[in-house]
């Protein structure tokens, strides 16, 4: 497969559009997955909702009821009978008891199951978000700080879990309270009613406006909040050379640079949420007020009995009390919309291509380069590789030599596939690798990097990383191998030994060799040297060769060196300079050649 700049412009704007595309309530539909703990719940929650209904309901009837409240028969010319007053209170409170135990009891049950619900959902959001990232392509990474991704990521889950687990039933709570409320109203009286409604058009537009400016504040803050954790992790993974050029002070600014931005946009999006919230309460208990007046005038019209205004004031603070629940509901939905952006953005992003075709999935270890030339998309004009061509038979050991800046390391990556070349083709067996299926082009080579990168766990756990099915005994055996097992039994943990975050805990040489010993573990049949020794002290330096010779046996493998003593024994040697193949030949024909080969040995070797 070959693509050119244009047609990667045009996949870069459609990666933009598709991104444009994502729906911000994308998140809320995995509750479906979970509809048959989440849809009783929420039928639980609208049930409780219609019985909070019953409170103002019930207590109208203490207060104003027509036929026969305390009140009404306390105030009437005959004489009252206590003994049935004393029945009604008590029937009334009994049957309000009674609606709120049953109440309370579906409450829990209805709480149970949004919270398993929610974080169901939520555990499946960070998988899904974690699968198509470590899936996404080279490129995505180079243009994004990790410390950025992963706070920015954490963060933008915090708000999505508080609007899921709580905003969300708030929501579907106050609705039903709302709806309910306003039925009841308008039977109390429609003329009431219909006055009081005439204000809700205020409130809905300004739950408009207010609500996209504390969405874009919300987005800001995130930002901001990213980047102070981008600091905190970046200081704290090179802490030693922070420490060495006595940088605190200096890391200390740019942290409280970073939470100042943050507090100065959490301040803005303050002020618009406190203006948004006043102007409510200002709103909704004027409404009440100016409704409470108005009704007054209908009582003493007699238009509106005393049981009717008063259960029209009681579930008018119900649906004020909603209406003003609304606006914090709102804002927190803005909110979460606004901090789930770079979740969407990643959802967005297309993964990288698996391949297509009728492949077989065995690879056997010829490897092929036929006219590649590269780029790196962030510098387009700057040509890495220029017309590269070459082929490795199967079982061959070659090597790429040259300055810095040649295109050997970047080499690799277009043989792993982290990057399309825009010409040209790389083989394998035979068949181009971009329609063989990425698991198993990468899944048959190895790379051993100058700079090995180990994860925080035990020093087995990363042997193993090259093969999770392997035994305990083929772990060491590998390490054996790679002359590694002699000084990790010297550890009082063994193989149990934690390397420490990068494996600060080990040094270069033990760290390669732990490389090496993963590398043999996965047992590839391309193996790819990325300047394997090149920062290594002279004892290091023999146990890593002797241990990459050992895995080297029977193996095609590419080697990228500077020290030019490592590759004597190699079947060919690649000079590239400035992108092109300028020599080939073995070590000795390069020499008596006396060219650019031979002009670096001297420069070594002398």
């Amino acid at each position: 497969m070959v693509s050119h700049p244009g047609m990667r412009s045009e996949k870069n704007a459609g990666k933009e559009g598709s991104r444009r595309r994502v729906p911000a309530l994308a998140f809320y539909g995995y509750l479906n997955r979970y509809r048959t703990v989440f849809v009783p719940s929420l039928i639980a929650l609208f049930v409780t909702a219609g019985l909070s209904l019953a409170f103002p309901y019930y207590l109208s009837k203490l207060i104003g009821s027509p036929t026969g409240s305390p009140l009404e028969m306390l105030n009437s010319t005959a004489s009252p009978d206590v003994s049935v007053i004393r029945s009604n209170i008590n029937q009334t409170v009994i049957t309000l008891l009674a609606i709120l135990a049953l109440q309370a009891f579906i409450a829990y049950w209805r709480v149970r199951g949004f919270i398993k619900a929610g974080e169901s959902a939520l555990n499946d959001i960070r998988v899904d978000v974690f699968s198509r990232l470590v899936r996404l392509p080279l490129e995505f990474f180079q243009g994004h700080r990790a410390g950025e991704l992963s706070n920015r990521v954490s963060a933008d889950l915090a708000v999505l879990r508080e609007t899921l687990l709580t905003t969300v039933p708030q929501l579907a709570r106050q609705s039903v309270i709302l709806v309910g409320g306003l039925i009841f109203i308008f039977v109390m009286s429609w003329k009431l009613s219909l006055f009081m409604l005439a204000m809700i058009p205020v409130v809905i537009l300004a739950v408009a406006l207010f609500g996209r400016r504390v969405r874009a504040y919300s987005n800001q803050a995130q930002d901001s909040l990213a980047a102070s954790g981008v600091v905190l992790e970046e200081s704290t993974q090179g802490i030693a050379e922070l420490k060495a050029y006595s940088n605190e002070s200096h890391e200390r600014r740019r942290y409280s640079d970073a939470l100042e931005d943050y507090l100065l946009v959490v301040n803005r999006g303050a002020r618009v949420r406190a203006l948004f919230v006043s102007f409510i309460i200002f709103v909704l208990l004027g409404s009440i007020s100016v409704v409470a007046w108005f009704g007054a005038g209908m009582l003493v019209r007699e238009e509106i009995t005393p049981f009717e205004f008063t259960a029209f004031i009681l579930f008018s603070v119900f649906v004020g009390a909603s209406l003003g629940a609304f606006p914090e509901i709102v804002s927190q939905i803005q909110k979460a919309n606004g901090a789930t952006e770079r979740l969407r953005e990643i959802m967005a992003e297309d993964p990288e291509e698996e391949g297509t075709g009728d492949v077989p999935f065995e690879v056997l270890g010829t490897v092929e380069a036929q006219n590649l030339s590269f780029a790196y998309p962030s510098r387009p004009e700057k040509v890495v590789l220029d017309g590269v061509s070459f082929k490795v038979e199967n079982g061959e050991r070659i090597a790429f030599v040259g300055s810095s800046g040649a295109g050997k390391s970047t080499l690799f990556s277009l043989l792993l596939r982290f990057y399309e070349p825009q010409d040209g083709a790389v083989l394998i067996d035979g068949d181009p690798a971009a329609e063989l299926p990425l698991a198993a082009l990468r899944g048959a080579m190895a790379l051993v990097p100058q700079d090995v990168l180990l994860f925080g766990g035990s020093v087995g756990e990363n042997i193993r990383y090259g093969s999770w099915d392997a035994s305990q005994e083929q772990v060491e055996e590998a390490a054996r191998k790679a002359h590694a097992h002699e000084f990790i039994t010297e550890f009082p943990e063994g193989y149990n030994t934690m390397v420490g975050p990068r494996g600060v805990k080990l040094s270069g040489g033990q760290r390669q060799r732990i490389a090496i010993a993963r590398a043999i573990l996965a047992d590839p049949k391309i193996l790819l040297l990325d300047e394997a020794t090149s920062s290594l002290d002279s004892e290091s330096e023999r146990l890593v060769q002797e241990a990459l010779d050992e895995l080297m046996k029977g193996r095609t493998s590419l080697i990228i060196a500077h020290r030019l003593g490592t590759v004597r024994d190699a079947d060919r040697i690649h000079v590239l300079q400035g992108g092109r193949i300028v020599e080939t030949g073995t070590h000795g024909e390069l020499i008596d050649a006396g060219g650019t080969y031979r002009l670096l040995a001297e420069t070594q070797f002398l």
